[in-house]
């Protein structure tokens, strides 16, 4: 099991924040219009492109309290727009000859993607160093900012027993009440791909699995955080989300129980599945870019990770005592954290994303 400082998403609803930008710009909720010539580099304002998560939907979550310390430091004003992980990668490219981003937080395998993709500049954060090499890209063009860890939940009012292995989800008691976001649009469905595979021993045996699970599972969704208010009121019984994402959530949402389904006979699994960020190539506003990422590693923003945002620091020289880093470091213990090849992920990620589309009809 990889060791990592244990501390502790996400608003799944694709979100753009309204703002009104310095300079006399503009920011309509979905559309982002950009400063006309040499004013922008001027501008005290940044633009983040980010998976959902981190942004708590009562304004609660690490980056509420990142970026509004960050104003009060800096005087930069923070225009968030949100969504699904290959969502914001698609988008900035979609944008690559008009940059409207300035900072890019994803999961894998869809950081790697946007880093192959051309999308990322190269900087090395201050504190970086201070990242675990295995997340962070060896060319400085990402870093983890907030450490995390996939997982499924499930309605622990409901199910006693509770399942432990993924057989066990193929029982017809499970009829229209197990679903999980979409592989390929969503960091969470992707997951699922990437951990059946581990534990059922390759590709072909995981889309034989989740061709039978597909008898028992409502449908794709596009949205993680959606499922969590469906299995805590029963709607559904068993769903994929991630650690911090569905422990924040559980604290408003009684029923929910994180878990880590094991194949028949085996251990308990999961894998790292960190918010990396990067700073976007042509970037409209790149020194604000650079001093948000320096911000995020900071001693005051990795402190909490875990006490606000339910995270695990990505700094391994953070250790929180706090009652969320307790309780999360205890949620992993007696599983085994194995590390996907992220390099062959990126390269064969349609080709599974394929598999899946043809192995369940979807």
């Amino acid at each position: 099991m990889r060791t990592t400082s244990l501390p502790a998403r996400r608003s799944r609803v694709s979100y753009v924040k309204p703002v009104v930008a310095a300079a006399g710009c503009l920011v309509l909720a979905g559309t982002l219009t950009a400063c006309g010539g040499g004013a922008a580099a001027d501008e005290k304002v940044v633009t983040v492109y980010s998976a959902d998560g981190l942004k708590g939907e009562a304004g609660d979550g690490w980056y509420d309290q990142v970026f509004k310390d960050f104003e009060k430091k800096t005087g930069i004003k923070v225009k968030y727009v949100e969504g699904g992980s290959g969502e914001m990668v698609q988008r900035a490219a979609r944008e690559k000859s008009n940059t409207q981003a300035d900072v890019l937080v994803t999961l894998p395998p869809f950081i790697q993607q946007a880093g192959s993709k051309g999308l990322l500049a190269a900087y090395k954060p201050a504190n970086s160093d201070r990242v675990d090499g295995a997340d962070k890209a060896g060319d400085g063009t990402w870093v983890s900012v907030v450490n995390n860890y996939f997982g499924f939940i499930q309605n622990k009012k409901e199910l006693n027993p509770a399942p432990t292995t993924w057989e066990q989800l193929l029982d017809g008691k499970y009829k229209n009440k197990v679903q999980y976001s979409t592989p390929g649009v969503a960091g969470d469905g992707t997951a699922v791909l990437i951990k059946a595979m581990h534990d059922f021993g390759g590709k072909d045996q995981a889309m034989e699995y989740l061709k039978k699970l597909q008898a028992n599972n409502v449908g794709p969704s596009s949205s993680t955080s959606k499922l969590a208010p469906k299995v805590d009121k029963g709607e559904i019984l068993v769903a994929n989300g991630d650690v911090q994402m569905n422990f924040a959530q559980a604290k408003s949402m009684p029923n929910l129980s994180i878990w880590f389904p094991a194949k028949q006979g085996g251990t308990p699994s999961t894998f790292a599945l960190p918010y990396a960020a990067g700073l976007v190539k042509g970037a409209p506003h790149t020194a604000n870019g650079k001093k948000l990422l320096d911000f995020m590693l900071s001693d005051e923003a990795q402190r909490q990770v875990s006490a606000i945002g339910g995270g695990f620091p990505a700094r391994k020289d953070i250790r929180p005592t706090d009652a969320n880093a307790i309780e999360l470091s205890k949620l992993l213990v007696g599983v085994d954290v194995f590390q996907p090849d992220w390099a062959d992920i990126d390269k064969n990620l349609t080709t599974y994303v394929d598999a899946w589309k043809a192995a369940t009809g979807s």
